[in-house]
């Protein structure tokens, strides 16, 4: 299969290019996004023919069915990766935690978080064809705390790759920040930067689309990619999980196949609830995917009216900082999906131009088919993490999110899977403070050893041994120097 360009073709750049190629070079014309150039339909008997699949089965047949361009040995390596989560059987457990209330735990991996389930086997097979094509590649990340220390954790020592990391200094945990800082991988270099996470992203989409800066690299005889969801090799391993969650309640005997089901996904940059999209539209029986936001409640603006506004907006700092973004980039590939590459260009302009764009009353009607969408504040949010301890289960302040969504969105009694996209142990002081109903602040460490022990919470030793581990990135700098600092790196390397 081949892959086709959001905002249309500038007669430069080749109007078609490969999986692999759209991963190893996802920069495109007028600043669009790669997207397949069809969706596969999956087969009515897939569901049932997967019932008793390991996860990688499932994972492989999805991607065989997009007819990607990577060889079959190189799929099998990176999907053994999974073998390196908690369960080597199950390395996403679906967890029933009401009647009809279920929490897809995303945070098994290496990291603590859902990244990993995309990034692990995607960064196995960007290494392995810039090897076979024995090309050099730098590696951009921006990252609102998870996608970070799980790009470094992936490329880490990877031959042929070049790793920079750039997250907003003061906007992760301090978990997430320690990934980051004390990653020793001679070939990664992680900047913090003054400003938030719309300031790396931005800064991230404009090094991708700067000619200047690639002849800078190509001096150096180094290509440019990126490990963020405008990657479509991030996206194509976000699709997989939601059949998973499927087939797990069908295991569980909670539905019959053909029965539809609520997602409920948390959601800052729409990677995660664009998968769930997808796999939609590739038959996946679902009644709805309900959007889950925080105080930056742009995207449920967006859902329920039909316009994207960040005019007066500015960026609200919670306590689920992932999801701290106001410019989410996935929803142009649901606009394109949805209206079209010249309606996309024209929006994405638009926003880019003015910082808002208006869907049409048609286009607002299209778009709620398929997507309902509400917010909470910090305040519900530690609310809900006392009130699901009490009943027996430990959640993180982005997984309380859903539970809004769950109460206030779902329109017939069907069967609900919320996303837990982290673990507790990365936002512990905040789940100290919901569980402790106070709002005294506590020290990383802290919390988490009182949690661990009070309520007999698991504390993995990859968590705990942050604590001890050299700080080998400590440079924070302005926006501007962004460029500077990376050229720097790599004349290092």
């Amino acid at each position: 299969m081949n892959f086709i360009e959001t905002r249309g073709n500038d007669g430069i750049k080749p109007k078609e290019v490969s999986f692999s190629e759209a991963i190893l070079n996802p920069s495109t014309s007028f600043g669009g996004l790669y997207v397949p150039k069809y969706l596969p339909t999956l087969k009515e008997n897939f569901i049932q023919n997967h019932l008793n699949s390991s996860y990688k089965e499932l994972a492989y047949d999805i991607l065989k069915a997009f007819e990607i361009d990577i060889d079959e040995s190189e799929i099998k390596k990176a999907l053994d990766l999974y073998d390196n989560f908690d369960d080597i059987n199950n390395p996403c457990p679906v967890v029933k935690v009401k009647d009809d209330l279920f929490v897809h735990e995303q945070y098994h991996g290496p990291t603590r978080a859902f990244k990993d389930m995309a990034l692990q086997p995607f960064g196995s097979i960007l290494s392995s064809i810039a090897k076979k094509k024995d090309e050099k590649y730098l590696i951009l990340a921006a990252t609102s705390g998870d996608t970070g220390p799980a790009a470094l954790n992936t490329f880490k020592n990877k031959e042929n790759i070049q790793v920079v990391c750039l997250y907003p200094d003061g906007g992760t945990s301090d978990v997430q920040k320690l990934q980051m800082v004390c990653e020793d991988g001679k070939n990664l270099k992680v900047l913090g930067i003054k400003g938030n996470f719309d300031d790396a992203q931005n800064a991230l989409k404009n090094l991708l689309a700067s000619s200047s800066f690639k002849t800078e690299l190509e001096k150096d005889n180094i290509k440019l990619s990126a490990a963020n969801s405008v990657n479509f090799g991030r996206i194509i391993f976000q699709i997989i999980y939601h059949f998973w969650s499927y087939i797990q309640l069908l295991k569980q005997n909670e539905i019959k196949n053909g029965e539809k089901i609520y997602l409920v996904v948390p959601s800052g940059n729409f990677g995660n609830v664009l998968g769930a999209y997808y796999a939609q539209k590739m038959n996946l029986p679902l009644e709805k995917l309900l959007v889950a936001s925080n105080e930056n409640n742009i995207l449920t603006e967006w859902i329920n009216t039909g316009i994207y506004d960040i005019r007066k907006k500015s960026l609200k700092l919670t306590t689920s900082p992932a999801m701290d973004i106001l410019k989410s980039s996935n929803i142009e590939r649901v606009i394109f999906d949805l209206f079209g590459d010249k309606r996309t260009k024209e929006l994405m302009e638009d926003l880019n131009k003015n910082s808002i764009f208006t869907l049409s009353k048609d286009e607002t009607t299209k778009l709620q088919e398929y997507f309902s969408a509400t917010f909470s504040n910090d305040t519900f949010g530690n609310a809900t993490i006392k009130e699901f301890l009490d009943i027996g289960y430990l959640m993180d302040p982005h997984t309380a999110t859903c539970i809004k969504a769950y109460n206030e969105l779902r329109k017939k009694p069907l069967k609900t899977v919320i996303y837990s996209t982290a673990e507790w142990t990365k936002f512990s002081p905040t789940v100290l403070n919901a569980l402790n109903e106070n709002s005294l602040k506590y020290a990383d460490k802290e919390a988490l050893e009182e949690i661990s022990s009070k309520y007999k919470a698991t504390l993995p030793q990859a968590i705990k041994d942050l604590f001890s581990s050299k700080i080998n990135h400590d440079l924070v700098i302005n926006k501007e120097n962004i460029e500077s600092e990376i050229v720097k790196f790599i004349r290092k390397s």
